[in-house]
């Protein structure tokens, strides 16, 4: 997978600058821990710190261009592109000759053949730069969906980029400083496309390239969602699916070390577990090994949520009895409570964020799911995103959510994503206007909206809802994979991203994507051949969060340990808000609302103490 930077600077010399640029690569060593390397220039600097995936021996990086001995072009990556065996054979063609099996330098031979526009032609997930020294020009270039971070932050003569903020905040040239708007977009759980809460610093939009040179910085769309007119009936959309899901799983099984998958005992999981053991089995590749996470006592003390009807682990079980022929091995990822709050767990998980997100275990948990895996596996693909392509979110299907006005998950279960408002300090609040920053915003997200001709009521509506899915919500998803799976070494693929499936379900009906009546009805019906019944019927649960009230209650003594010493977040939060939910009785099933508020004290504190962040308002 990877992690990536670079320094552009048309006003000196780089070549001076190597220490500099080593802090910047060290800064993403836990993104990469296979490998590290620099390439330096007078104006061009790139480092790059690699997990091997494809081609162990050869695919190090940054990895070069040459013609009669001299550079024309320096790559460094992160990603997967999963059609590089149909690219390398097309570029052979013309005549371009390669070195290593990897795909890294297929990227690079298909940008010197085809040059920016050879983002196009890629299938995957990828986060890249080019330094061309023949231009002296930069490219920077994110996949459609935005699976891979990456983040730059112009300066007076060029720019810095990296994987993560934490890349660029290792240059002395940037500076932790958050301003109203970064704590607007910090709070909100709206994710404004390239807003990156650091003032002064921008994401890269997903399917974009930013291209930089001694004029300045330019942005330019390869790819975005377009409205088109579906005409295949509801037995031909199925077939589709299918198809394309048979094509994308095999595809993204292509791995030189250990590959496993990621099992929640929910649909999309399940789906790309059968996928990914059928396509082994058919193979002779071996079994499939897949992974789960739980929490001590949580299936045999479950009691249901406003989120969550089911525990997990007996549908985990079904599915992968249901697929003992085709050979999965499986392991229960067991946590408890001293586990989540571990602090040396706890502080790798806001490092891994490089900001606060109020989610606690969900976020923590995840991270240790990941860490045990990795013990096993290098590479997990993931059931990520369904929801977001096929409509299986509970506000989907909820009225007061689709005419809401706003956000749907922020109507149906806002309290849920609020964390840090709730203890907000009343003036800033105030200064902030959150509720006039989301209107804002959502009004934004519409006007992007490719409309439908012709296209009225009920479906005109439902376009809106999935688009809003999938530009806004999957990316905070998609951020929290990557961030929480790369701090332990791990790359995660995300089938249901590919672009061609999202963009066939993007333009189905609505009423097609519910021909069932149900939640993900395209989905179920293009997998339920390979499926248990219990899977197929199971409802919509999100991620597990631990109703463990001994979690809450060694949640409540850090907050009040805190608050007996000096607090970093004055006089950002209302000290006195976070005392009155100390005072609040504790449930005997630990509930998401009162702990989220402090989780988000919590980090938001933490946050502020490590990376001293200035914030400026």
């Amino acid at each position: 997978m990877c992690g990536i930077c670079g320094w552009v600077d048309y006003g000196r010399d780089l070549q001076e600058s190597r220490d500099t640029l080593h802090d910047m690569t060290e800064q993403m060593a836990c993104r990469g821990p296979d490998d590290e390397g620099m390439w330096i220039s007078l104006h061009g600097a790139v480092g790059h710190r690699r997990l091997a995936i494809i081609d162990l021996k050869g695919g190090r990086q940054p990895m070069v261009a040459e013609e009669d001995e001299e550079v024309e072009a320096v790559l460094t990556y992160s990603g997967e592109v999963y059609n590089f065996l149909e690219l390398r054979s097309e570029l052979a063609a013309k005549g371009h000759r390669f070195r290593t099996r990897s795909d890294t330098e297929v990227v690079l031979r298909a940008y010197m053949e085809w040059g920016i526009g050879f983002a196009t032609r890629l299938n995957g997930m990828y986060a890249l730069g080019i330094w061309d020294t023949r231009t002296e020009e930069l490219l920077l270039v994110r996949d459609r969906l935005g699976i891979k971070p990456l983040y730059y932050y112009p300066t007076p003569c060029g720019v810095l980029f990296g994987s993560e903020p934490k890349a660029i905040l290792a240059n002395p040239l940037c500076h932790p400083v958050v301003d109203a708007e970064g704590m607007r977009e910090l709070i909100s759980f709206v994710k404004t496309p390239e807003c990156a809460i650091y003032q002064g610093m921008y994401e890269v939009r997903p399917g974009s390239v930013v291209v930089v040179n001694r004029h300045g910085i330019a942005k330019e769309r390869y790819w975005q969602l377009e409205s088109h007119e579906h005409t295949d009936d509801v037995h031909a959309t199925v077939r589709t699916v299918r198809g394309l899901l048979d094509d994308i799983v095999e595809r993204q099984l292509i791995s030189d070390v250990p590959l496993c998958t990621l099992l929640s005992g929910g649909l999309d999981s399940s789906a790309v577990t059968a996928l990914a053991a059928k396509a082994l089995h058919e193979h002779g590749e071996g079994k499939l090994r897949s992974f789960s996470v739980d929490f001590v006592g949580y299936t045999e003390h479950f009691s249901p949520d406003e989120m969550r009807d089911t525990p997990d682990t007996p549908f985990v079980h079904d599915l992968v009895g249901h697929l003992r022929s085709l050979g999965v091995e499986h392991t229960d990822i067991v946590l408890d409570s001293v586990d989540l709050m571990d602090p040396a767990v706890r502080s790798g998980v806001l490092r891994a964020r490089d900001m606060p997100t109020g989610i606690g275990d969900m976020d923590t948990s995840l991270y240790l799911l990941f860490k045990a895996i990795r013990g096993h596996s290098t590479v997990a693909l993931s059931g990520e995103s369904a929801d977001e392509v096929f409509g299986g979110y509970k506000w989907f299907h909820d009225p007061e959510a689709v005419n809401s006005g706003t956000f749907p998950w922020l109507a149906l279960h806002g309290t849920q994503f609020t964390a840090l408002e709730k203890v907000l300090n009343e003036d800033l609040a105030d200064k902030l206007d959150i509720p006039g920053y989301r209107a804002a915003r959502y009004r934004q997200a519409l006007d992007e909206v490719p409309r439908l001709p012709g296209e009225t009521g009920l479906e005109a509506r439902m376009r809106e809802i999935s688009y809003l899915h999938l530009t806004r919500f999957v990316q905070i998803l998609l951020d929290r994979k990557d961030r929480m799976s790369m701090a332990t070494g791990l790359e995660v693929r995300v089938p249901f991203c590919d672009h061609r499936l999202v963009e066939y379900v993007f333009n189905a009906p609505w009423s097609l994507k519910t021909f069932d009546g149900r939640e993900k009805s395209l989905l179920r019906a293009a997998t339920g051949d390979l499926l248990p019944r219990s899977v197929l019927e199971r409802r919509k649960s999100p991620y597990p969060s631990t109703q463990d009230p001994g979690y809450e209650k060694a949640l409540r003594e850090r907050a009040a340990r805190v608050l007996s010493g000096h607090v970093a977040a004055e006089p950002l939060v209302d000290v006195a808000k976070v005392r009155a939910l100390l005072d609040l009785p504790q449930d005997a099933v630990s509930r998401h609302d009162v702990r989220a508020a402090l989780e988000g004290f919590l980090q938001f504190n933490g946050w502020l103490e490590r990376y001293r962040v200035r914030v400026s308002l």
